[in-house]
């Protein structure tokens, strides 16, 4: 087991090889909070977009979608995802291809699986710092403004997600009524009574014991004891 911050980590692998992909789950994927698998590019992306990992790990050649072409999409939607390329071929210009994409790392096959993982373990506390880890299993993703409880995606509209987003980046401090208004609905005018339905919307998807209503101040992410929920 490497260092803790991995188990804040979700790993996604696109490898059309079931055997690769199955021994290397088995090798490293203990490691982490979750290990995903996908079998090609195009079920890369539908993955992608449903779990929001905070590092993808794929092969290049594959069906339907290659792992090159699926990576540029990946950058496109967010340019600061960790990929790291596998590969049999040591061709120049799948090389060239890669780093012009913005590839974090490559590997050419056949490779260590502790390589990747010492690799993964060194840049782990700069992917896990987008994570924020919350109480009753809530980790709230900064980059992507994703919410997520036991791992499972939690659905959260525009709003809801800046609405988190604004809480975390205020964590030391009270979020008063109008502030949190001006940020949500700039050009209009909100009533307290909607500001209070949004609330309870937003608390019925999730939990009352995430979001702190300090009564006649306003709003603060909720601490459940002298130490913070939250877990950099």
């Amino acid at each position: 087991m490497k260092n803790r911050v991995l188990k804040q980590l979700k790993v996604l692998l696109v490898e059309d090889e079931e055997n690769i992909a199955r021994l290397l789950k088995d090798a490293i994927g203990d490691n982490f909070l979750s290990f995903l698998i996908a079998n090609d590019g195009k079920e890369g992306l539908e993955m992608f977009l449903k779990y929001s990992p905070d590092i993808v790990i794929t092969d290049i050649n594959m069906p339907r979608l290659n792992g090159l072409d699926m990576s540029k999409k990946l950058k496109s939607m967010n340019p600061s995802i960790p990929i790291i390329i596998l590969s049999a071929f040591s061709e120049k210009e799948k090389l060239f291809s890669a780093i012009d994409i913005g590839v974090t790392k490559y590997f050419l096959k056949p490779f260590d699986p502790d390589e990747l993982l010492d690799y993964i373990d060194s840049i782990s506390e700069k992917i896990a710092s987008k994570a924020v880890t919350l109480s009753e299993g809530f980790v709230f993703n900064k980059s992507t403004c994703s919410l997520y409880k036991n791992d499972r995606f939690v659905s959260l509209s525009k709003k809801e997600s800046a609405f988190f987003a604004l809480l975390l980046e205020n964590k030391n401090s009270i979020i008063d009524d109008e502030n949190i208004k001006i940020s949500l609905w700039p050009k209009e005018e909100v009533s307290d009574e909607r500001l209070r339905t949004f609330i309870r919307r937003v608390r019925a998807k999730t939990s009352k014991k995430l979001i702190n209503n300090v009564k006649g101040v306003g709003y603060q992410i909720y601490f459940t004891s002298v130490n913070s929920i939250y877990n950099f």
